[in-house]
């Protein structure tokens, strides 16, 4: 006689359905403008602006942060220059960093940052403001498309960065900047 448990067995075998292959890939296509990620980053605290050329940047990150006292870059001229021996506690005080991103996905607002980018890994996540350069050619529609340009194999650290640090979780009400970089300006040329 046979127990319960090898009858359910039993009868599960027996229904099992025949395999099936997987349908092929999708590209999901998608909107890949300028307009679209612009869209998207507004809706979750960051700001967009353009660039008539990548010459006009550092005057305009002179107009957009007139007070930034302490500025990293390998874009511009910095008032501190990082690198990643530098201390975390002296990235703490620092009023601005303006980093290259390279490519931008217009579904979600985010911006991929190759650690190669960043001068410093904690870098983007300290720092009081965030601006991040990115040529408007390097947009792509979704995160699929995304990760097929993220290099196969290790690729080293990188990361997706999308809007000003933001939670939900205090009091259920939307908090820009509580732990991270109170502001995100993507400029585009």
């Amino acid at each position: 006689m046979s127990s319960s448990r090898e009858r359910i067995l039993a009868a599960a075998r027996a229904n099992k359905p025949a395999l099936m292959s997987l349908p092929p890939p999708s590209d999901f296509g998608g909107d890949a403008s300028l307009a679209r990620f612009s869209e998207v980053l507004a809706s979750i605290g960051g700001t967009v602006v353009r660039l008539a050329a990548r010459s006009e940047l550092a005057a305009t990150v002179q107009q957009l942060f007139p007070a930034a006292r302490l500025v990293a870059s390998a874009l511009l001229t910095p008032t501190l220059v990082v690198d990643q021996q530098t201390p975390t506690d002296v990235l703490a005080d620092v009023d601005l960093a303006v980093l290259a991103g390279e490519f931008g996905v217009a579904e979600n607002g985010a911006v991929w940052l190759p650690e190669a980018q960043m001068l410093h890994r904690a870098l983007p996540t300290v720092t009081q403001h965030l601006a991040l350069v990115l040529d408007q050619r390097q947009l792509v529609a979704t995160m699929h498309q995304a990760y097929a340009r993220l290099p196969a194999g290790p690729g080293g650290y990188g990361l997706f960065i999308a809007g000003p640090s933001k939670t939900a979780d205090i009091e259920q009400s939307l908090v820009i900047g509580a732990h991270g970089a109170r502001s995100l300006v993507v400029l585009v040329y």
